[in-house]
C-alpha cells in the first residue's frame, strides 16, 4: 500500500486550531450532502485519506492513505486506513473508524457495508434443532439448585426437548461431585459376588431431566468397580494427571454387564413409560479411542455387542449406537471409527452413529485464538467415513461432542487460551459453527441429527472462573442466549449471501485468521423470517463494528409491513459478564447486584420491536455489527 502523503508533526496549538476548524468545515459538508451515515460515502471510491484529530490531548495532524481490502475471491473485505505514524504507541493501521478522541474525524470513503441477503423464497433445508443437545462430566451436579435451575432454562429455549448427556452414571461412588468425576453406586455386589442394583441416585438425574421435559441421551459409562478388571486404584482426584483408572477398563464379566444394562433400560421403562424411553439414544462409553477406555478396539466392539443385546432384549424399538470417538481429523480416532463400523456392517445393531469434533485454543502473539477449522475438519471427516458405508449413510449422526476445544473444567485463569468463554467471543464461534455444520451436512448429504454442546455448570466455584459453562453460579453467560436466539428459528433454512462471509472452504483450509467471517444463517416459516448474523475472527483482538446492510426478500406481497425484533449479544445486550466487571468483579454480589446479573444473562433486544414498511416484498435494516457479536434479526407478518 502507498501512501499520499507523509505525517508532518506540527506545534500543538496549531494543531488544535487547525483540527478543529477542519472538523467543523467537514462536518458542515456531510450534513450538507445529506451524508449523516458515515458508513455511506458512495461518491468516493477510491480516495486518499485526510485523519485529523483536535484531541485536546495530543499534538499530531495525522496523514495517512485508505486502500481496498480485497479477499482472494474477489469480494470487497472492506477498507483499510495506513498512516506511518504511531500516535501515542497506538497503531493506527487497521480498519478505518471514527477516531473516540473529542472531535477527531476520519474523512474518507468510509468502510463498505457488508451486504447480506436472504431470500425466503430459495428453501436449502428443514432448520433442524440440532443444537439442542448439551452434556457435562458431573452428573451429580444435575440435581443441585443451580443444576436443575440451568436444566429448566436449557427446556425452555428449545421447540423440541433437549437431550442431555452426562459421563459417569454408571461409576461406582456415593455421588459426591468433583470435577471430572461423578457417581451412582447403580452396581456394587455383596460378599458372595451377588450383583446389588440401586438406581436411587440415577433416578435423581433422569428425574430431573424428565420433569422439565427434557430427554437423557444415555451415555453407558463407566466401569462399576465390582465389574472392572483392573479396579484400583479406581476413584479419580482431577487435576491429578495420572491416578484412579478403574473405571475405564473392561469387564470382567460381560454377562454380569450385559445384565446391569437389560436391568437399567427395563426399570427406566417402568419408571418413565416405553413410549418415552422409545424416544432415548443409549451411546455406550465416551471416547474409547484414547484413556476413556483401556482395552482394545476389539474388546470395545465386544462390550457393544453384549449392550446392544441387552438394550434390545429389554426394549426392542430402543436406539442403540457409538462409538463417540475423538475428532476423525486424527487418524486414530478415524481408525478406531472405521473399525467399529465395520464391526456393525458384519451384523451388530446400530441406530446412530456418534463422534466427537473439536477445535483448538492458544496463545498466539499474546492474545487467544481459536480454531474453527479444526472443528468443523472433524466434522468433515467423520461424514467422510460415514458415507463409506452406504448401508448407514441415512442414519442419524450424533456429534455427541462439538466445542471450541477439549476441557471444560481448564479454567482461563489456569489456561488463559481459554479466555473466550465467559464473553461474546463464545457465542459468535458457536453461530459459524453451526452454520457451517448444515452446510457440511448438505454437502455430504449426511443426516445430522444433533451437536452437543459440552458445558454446563459447576458448583462451589469463583464467578466467571473460565470453565467452558452455560451458567456460573445460576448467572447465564452470553452462549446460552445464542442458543435462545437458535430457539426462535424455525421452518426451512433460506439462502443467504454475505459479500463478508469467509466460506467453508477457507475456513476448513486456514480458520478465521484474515478479514473476519460476517455471515448470516437464515429461515423462513409460515409468518416469519429470522435471520442470525455474526461478526467472529478466530483472534480475540479488539477491532470496530462492521456496518450491515441486511436485506430480506420473500416476504409475502400481501404483507404490507412486518415487525422487526433485533436481539443482540455484544459487550452491552445479553451479557452478564461485561455487568459483572463493571461491578468491579465482585467475589460475592450482593443480592442487589445477583438480581442485575441475572438480567443482564438473559437475552436483550437491541432496540424496542417495530414495524417497517415492505417494499415489493423486501425489507433492508442497517446496523453496525461489533466483533464478535450476534444479531437475531425476527421479521413477523
Amino acid at each position: 500500500m502507498s501512501v499520499a502523503w507523509r505525517a508532518a508533526v506540527i506545534g500543538r496549538w496549531t494543531a488544535r486550531i487547525a483540527g478543529t476548524l477542519m472538523a467543523l468545515f467537514f462536518l458542515a459538508l456531510f450534513v450538507g450532502e445529506g451524508f449523516l451515515n458515515i458508513f455511506r460515502l458512495p461518491w468516493w471510491e477510491s480516495l486518499s485519506v485526510l485523519l485529523m484529530s483536535a484531541n485536546w490531548r495530543t499534538d499530531y495532524l495525522i496523514v495517512g492513505k485508505l486502500s481496498r481490502v480485497v479477499r482472494p475471491s474477489g469480494r470487497v473485505a472492506g477498507d483499510r486506513f495506513t498512516a506511518p505514524l504511531m500516535m501515542r504507541g497506538v497503531g493506527l493501521e487497521g480498519a478505518l473508524f471514527l477516531s473516540q478522541q473529542p472531535l477527531a474525524l476520519a474523512l474518507a470513503r468510509a468502510q463498505q457495508a457488508v451486504e447480506i441477503r436472504v431470500d425466503g423464497e430459495v428453501k436449502q433445508g428443514p432448520f433442524r434443532p440440532i443444537f439442542s443437545y448439551f452434556g457435562y462430566d458431573e452428573p451429580n451436579y444435575t440435581y443441585s439448585a443451580n443444576g436443575k435451575k440451568l436444566i429448566g432454562e436449557l427446556a425452555a429455549l428449545s421447540p423440541v426437548p433437549v437431550q442431555i448427556r452426562a459421563h459417569h452414571l454408571l461409576v461406582t461412588g456415593n455421588g459426591t461431585p468433583a470435577l471430572k468425576w461423578g457417581s451412582t453406586n447403580a452396581y456394587t455386589e455383596d460378599a458372595a459376588g451377588k450383583p446389588v442394583y440401586d438406581w436411587t441416585i440415577l433416578d435423581r438425574i433422569f428425574d430431573s431431566y424428565i420433569q422439565v421435559n427434557a430427554r437423557p441421551f444415555v451415555e453407558i459409562g463407566f466401569m462399576p468397580e465390582a465389574l472392572s478388571t483392573n479396579p484400583e486404584p479406581y476413584t479419580r482426584h482431577y487435576p491429578k494427571p495420572d491416578d484412579g483408572k478403574g473405571w475405564s477398563y473392561p469387564p470382567k464379566d460381560y454377562a454380569k454387564w450385559a445384565e446391569l444394562v437389560r436391568r437399567w433400560v427395563a426399570h427406566s421403562v417402568e419408571r418413565y413409560g416405553k413410549a418415552e424411553v422409545e424416544q432415548w439414544s443409549w451411546e455406550l462409553w465416551n471416547e474409547p479411542d484414547i484413556s476413556y477406555w483401556r482395552g482394545t478396539p476389539e474388546e470395545y466392539d465386544k462390550l457393544y455387542d453384549y449392550t446392544a443385546d441387552a438394550i434390545k432384549r429389554a426394549l426392542p424399538a430402543a436406539r442403540v449406537g457409538g462409538p463417540g470417538t475423538t475428532g476423525p481429523g486424527n487418524a486414530k480416532a478415524a481408525a478406531f471409527l472405521k473399525q467399529f463400523l465395520e464391526h456393525c456392517k458384519r451384523g451388530a445393531p446400530l441406530d446412530f452413529i456418534s463422534f466427537h469434533a473439536k477445535g483448538q485454543t492458544r496463545v498466539f502473539e499474546g492474545h487467544a485464538r481459536m480454531g474453527l477449522d479444526k472443528n468443523l475438519v472433524d466434522v468433515a471427516r467423520g461424514l467422510e467415513m460415514v458415507n463409506g458405508f452406504p448401508e448407514f449413510r441415512a442414519l442419524p449422526i450424533v456429534l455427541s461432542e462439538c466445542d471450541p476445544e477439549g476441557c471444560a473444567a481448564c479454567s482461563a485463569r489456569l489456561y488463559p487460551q481459554n479466555v473466550y468463554r465467559n464473553g461474546a467471543m463464545y457465542p459468535s464461534y458457536t453461530a459459524a459453527s453451526l452454520s457451517n455444520i448444515f452446510k457440511l451436512a448438505d454437502r455430504y448429504k449426511s443426516n445430522v441429527a444433533g451437536m452437543l454442546t459440552w458445558a454446563f455448570e459447576f458448583e462451589d466455584q469463583p464467578y466467571f472462573e473460565g470453565f467452558r459453562t452455560l451458567a456460573t453460579n445460576g448467572i447465564d453467560k452470553p452462549i446460552l442466549n445464542l442458543f435462545r436466539m437458535a430457539g426462535l428459528m424455525r421452518g426451512d433454512r433460506v439462502k443467504v449471501e454475505s459479500s463478508d462471509a469467509a466460506g467453508l472452504d477457507a475456513i476448513l483450509e486456514s480458520g478465521v485468521h484474515g478479514a473476519a467471517d460476517i455471515d448470516g444463517l437464515a429461515t423462513r416459516a409460515e409468518r416469519e423470517m429470522a435471520a442470525l448474523v455474526w461478526n467472529y475472527h478466530d483472534d480475540d483482538l479488539p477491532a470496530e463494528p462492521a456496518p450491515v446492510h441486511l436485506a430480506l426478500a420473500g416476504i409475502p406481497n400481501t404483507a404490507a409491513r412486518v415487525l422487526i425484533e433485533h436481539y443482540r449479544i455484544d459487550d452491552e445486550h445479553s451479557n452478564a459478564y461485561t455487568a459483572w466487571k463493571r461491578m468491579g468483579s465482585p467475589a460475592q454480589p450482593s443480592p442487589e447486584q445477583y438480581a442485575r446479573l441475572e438480567a443482564a444473562g438473559q437475552l436483550q433486544l437491541l432496540d424496542s420491536p417495530h414495524w417497517l414498511e415492505a417494499k415489493d416484498g423486501k425489507v433492508e435494516i442497517r446496523f453496525p455489527l461489533p466483533r464478535h457479536a450476534v444479531s437475531l434479526v425476527r421479521l413477523s407478518w
